[in-house]
């Protein structure tokens, strides 16, 4: 019988010996199981989006003058929230694209729940930019191309750009999702219990049969497009960074925020998905295919991105004092940790430098419950360093007679609740009718490994 113990670097990727009947059936539960549990979490994020529905309509009935938005802080919440999600949709690209092309093998657990935390993330992301501009039936104005009515974009900003950037980086995650999906559609249609189903997931299969010719070109496309989304991955989030960059602002005017905003990007992108996927791994009783090899791996790319999100905010603040310009140092050396944000500040060091520290230990890397913790206080320091990027520069201007704090309102705060709250209803409908780990990837790397042909 062959193995389906696979060892890599001392440690399973797969774990126990189940066949691939077994191994498919256990993948398959979730679509066909009724789980009190998933009802409940429904339930809740389905609450959390009628929030962020409602938040909305306020929003676009009265205006963004609900919001704490002032002058000069006039970008406050909506775009940190943006700017938060657009960082956590990297990682699943990352996960799956990067990670394929090395060969990293480790991958084939988790890169779909990544891959769906992107898509989601970055439509969330698209929400708060078109709410931003007030009026957001005229968000079309931000598309970058030549307008006969006269309305030209102003292709020197970065701002147009952007919307070019993730509407690239979103049509190419999902069609390398929906690729990968593919031959696990094909399997749910063959084990599906009803005929509606059958019809619904053979469609979506696009008449997948396995076939040596279907694998051939599987293969080809995928590769493809992994190579696609690789540079897009660089690419997006250096082109959000020049919305800062290119201001003479105090504070954003810096060549280090391409590099920067990237590396944040991943760090809080693998965050999230360790804080979907722990709760996932111990809800299915997924330790099989979820191993601690996975954690630790994860744990070690959090380790690796926090570190260059540290030196990053080492540089912001070596480059303020070195130049001598007398805002810049006002900015990084007395605003930020001595201002009337300096708690933000410092929760925000404590959350993306202390903490993650842990991870040089192996036992912290394998703990489901430290890593969740760890997840969970990244993603508030990673949301919290994007608050002081944007609310403490844009509030200390170069005159003093321009000074003004920002404080959010309630409708600020249940747009930021009510935006994880409909994330979390989009993740949860995922999980009810698509198969969230990839079933045939897990075969073939069984049987790879094992030496079967």
């Amino acid at each position: 019988m062959a193995s389906w113990h696979l060892e890599l670097d001392g440690a399973a990727v797969l774990a126990g010996r189940p066949g691939d009947e077994g191994l498919t059936q256990q993948l398959l539960t979730p679509l066909w199981s009724k789980s009190r549990l998933w009802y409940v979490c429904f339930a809740l994020s389905g609450a959390g989006a009628l929030l962020f529905a409602f938040s909305i309509a306020y929003t676009v009935g009265g205006g963004i003058g609900l919001w704490g938005n002032n002058i000069p802080v006039a970008w406050a919440y909506a775009i940190t929230n943006f700017v938060w999600w657009i960082g956590i949709g990297h990682a699943g690209t990352f996960i799956s694209a990067f990670l394929l092309l090395l060969e990293q093998e480790w991958r084939a657990s988790v890169n779909r729940i990544a891959e769906a935390m992107t898509l989601i993330a970055v439509a969330m992301a698209a929400l708060f930019p078109v709410l931003h501009l007030g009026r957001p039936w005229f968000a079309y104005w931000l598309i970058p191309y030549p307008a006969t009515t006269g309305v030209w974009p102003q292709f020197m900003s970065a701002l147009p750009w952007d919307f070019a950037a993730i509407l690239t980086y979103g049509t190419v995650s999902l069609l390398f999702w929906y690729l990968g999906l593919v031959p696990d559609l094909a399997t749910a249609r063959d084990h599906s219990p009803d005929r509606a189903r059958r019809l619904i997931y053979g469609t979506l299969a696009l008449g997948w049969r396995g076939s040596a010719r279907h694998w051939q070109s599987y293969r080809i496309a995928y590769g493809l497009l992994a190579g696609i989304a690789t540079p897009l991955v660089i690419s997006v989030h250096s082109i959000v960074s020049m919305d800062f960059a290119i201001t003479q602002l105090p504070g954003w005017h810096s060549t280090i925020f391409p590099p920067y905003f990237v590396a944040g990007a991943l760090y809080s992108g693998f965050a999230m998905v360790l804080t979907l996927l722990l709760p996932l791994r111990r809800a299915f009783g997924l330790h099989n295919v979820i191993t601690t090899k996975h954690l630790d791996s994860i744990g070690k790319m959090m380790l690796a991105m926090g570190w260059m999100v540290t030196y990053s905010y080492v540089v912001e603040i070596f480059i303020a004092w070195y130049s001598g310009d007398p805002f810049e140092r006002y900015t990084y050396l007395y605003q930020r940790p001595l201002g009337p944000y300096a708690w933000v500040f410092w929760l925000m060091l404590g959350c993306n430098v202390l903490t993650p520290q842990l991870l040089w230990w192996r036992r912290a890397r394998t703990s489901a419950l430290a890593l969740f913790g760890l997840a969970a206080l990244i993603q508030v320091g990673m949301w919290t360093e994007r608050f002081i990027i944007i609310v403490t520069s844009l509030s200390r201007d170069f005159l003093p007679s321009s000074w003004h704090l920002y404080a959010p309102t309630w409708v600020d705060w249940s747009l930021l609740l009510g935006s994880i709250g409909f994330f979390l209803f989009l993740f949860f409908l995922f999980l009810r009718y698509l198969p969230f780990i990839p079933i045939a990837e897990l075969k073939r790397l069984a049987h790879d490994r094992s030496g079967v042909a």
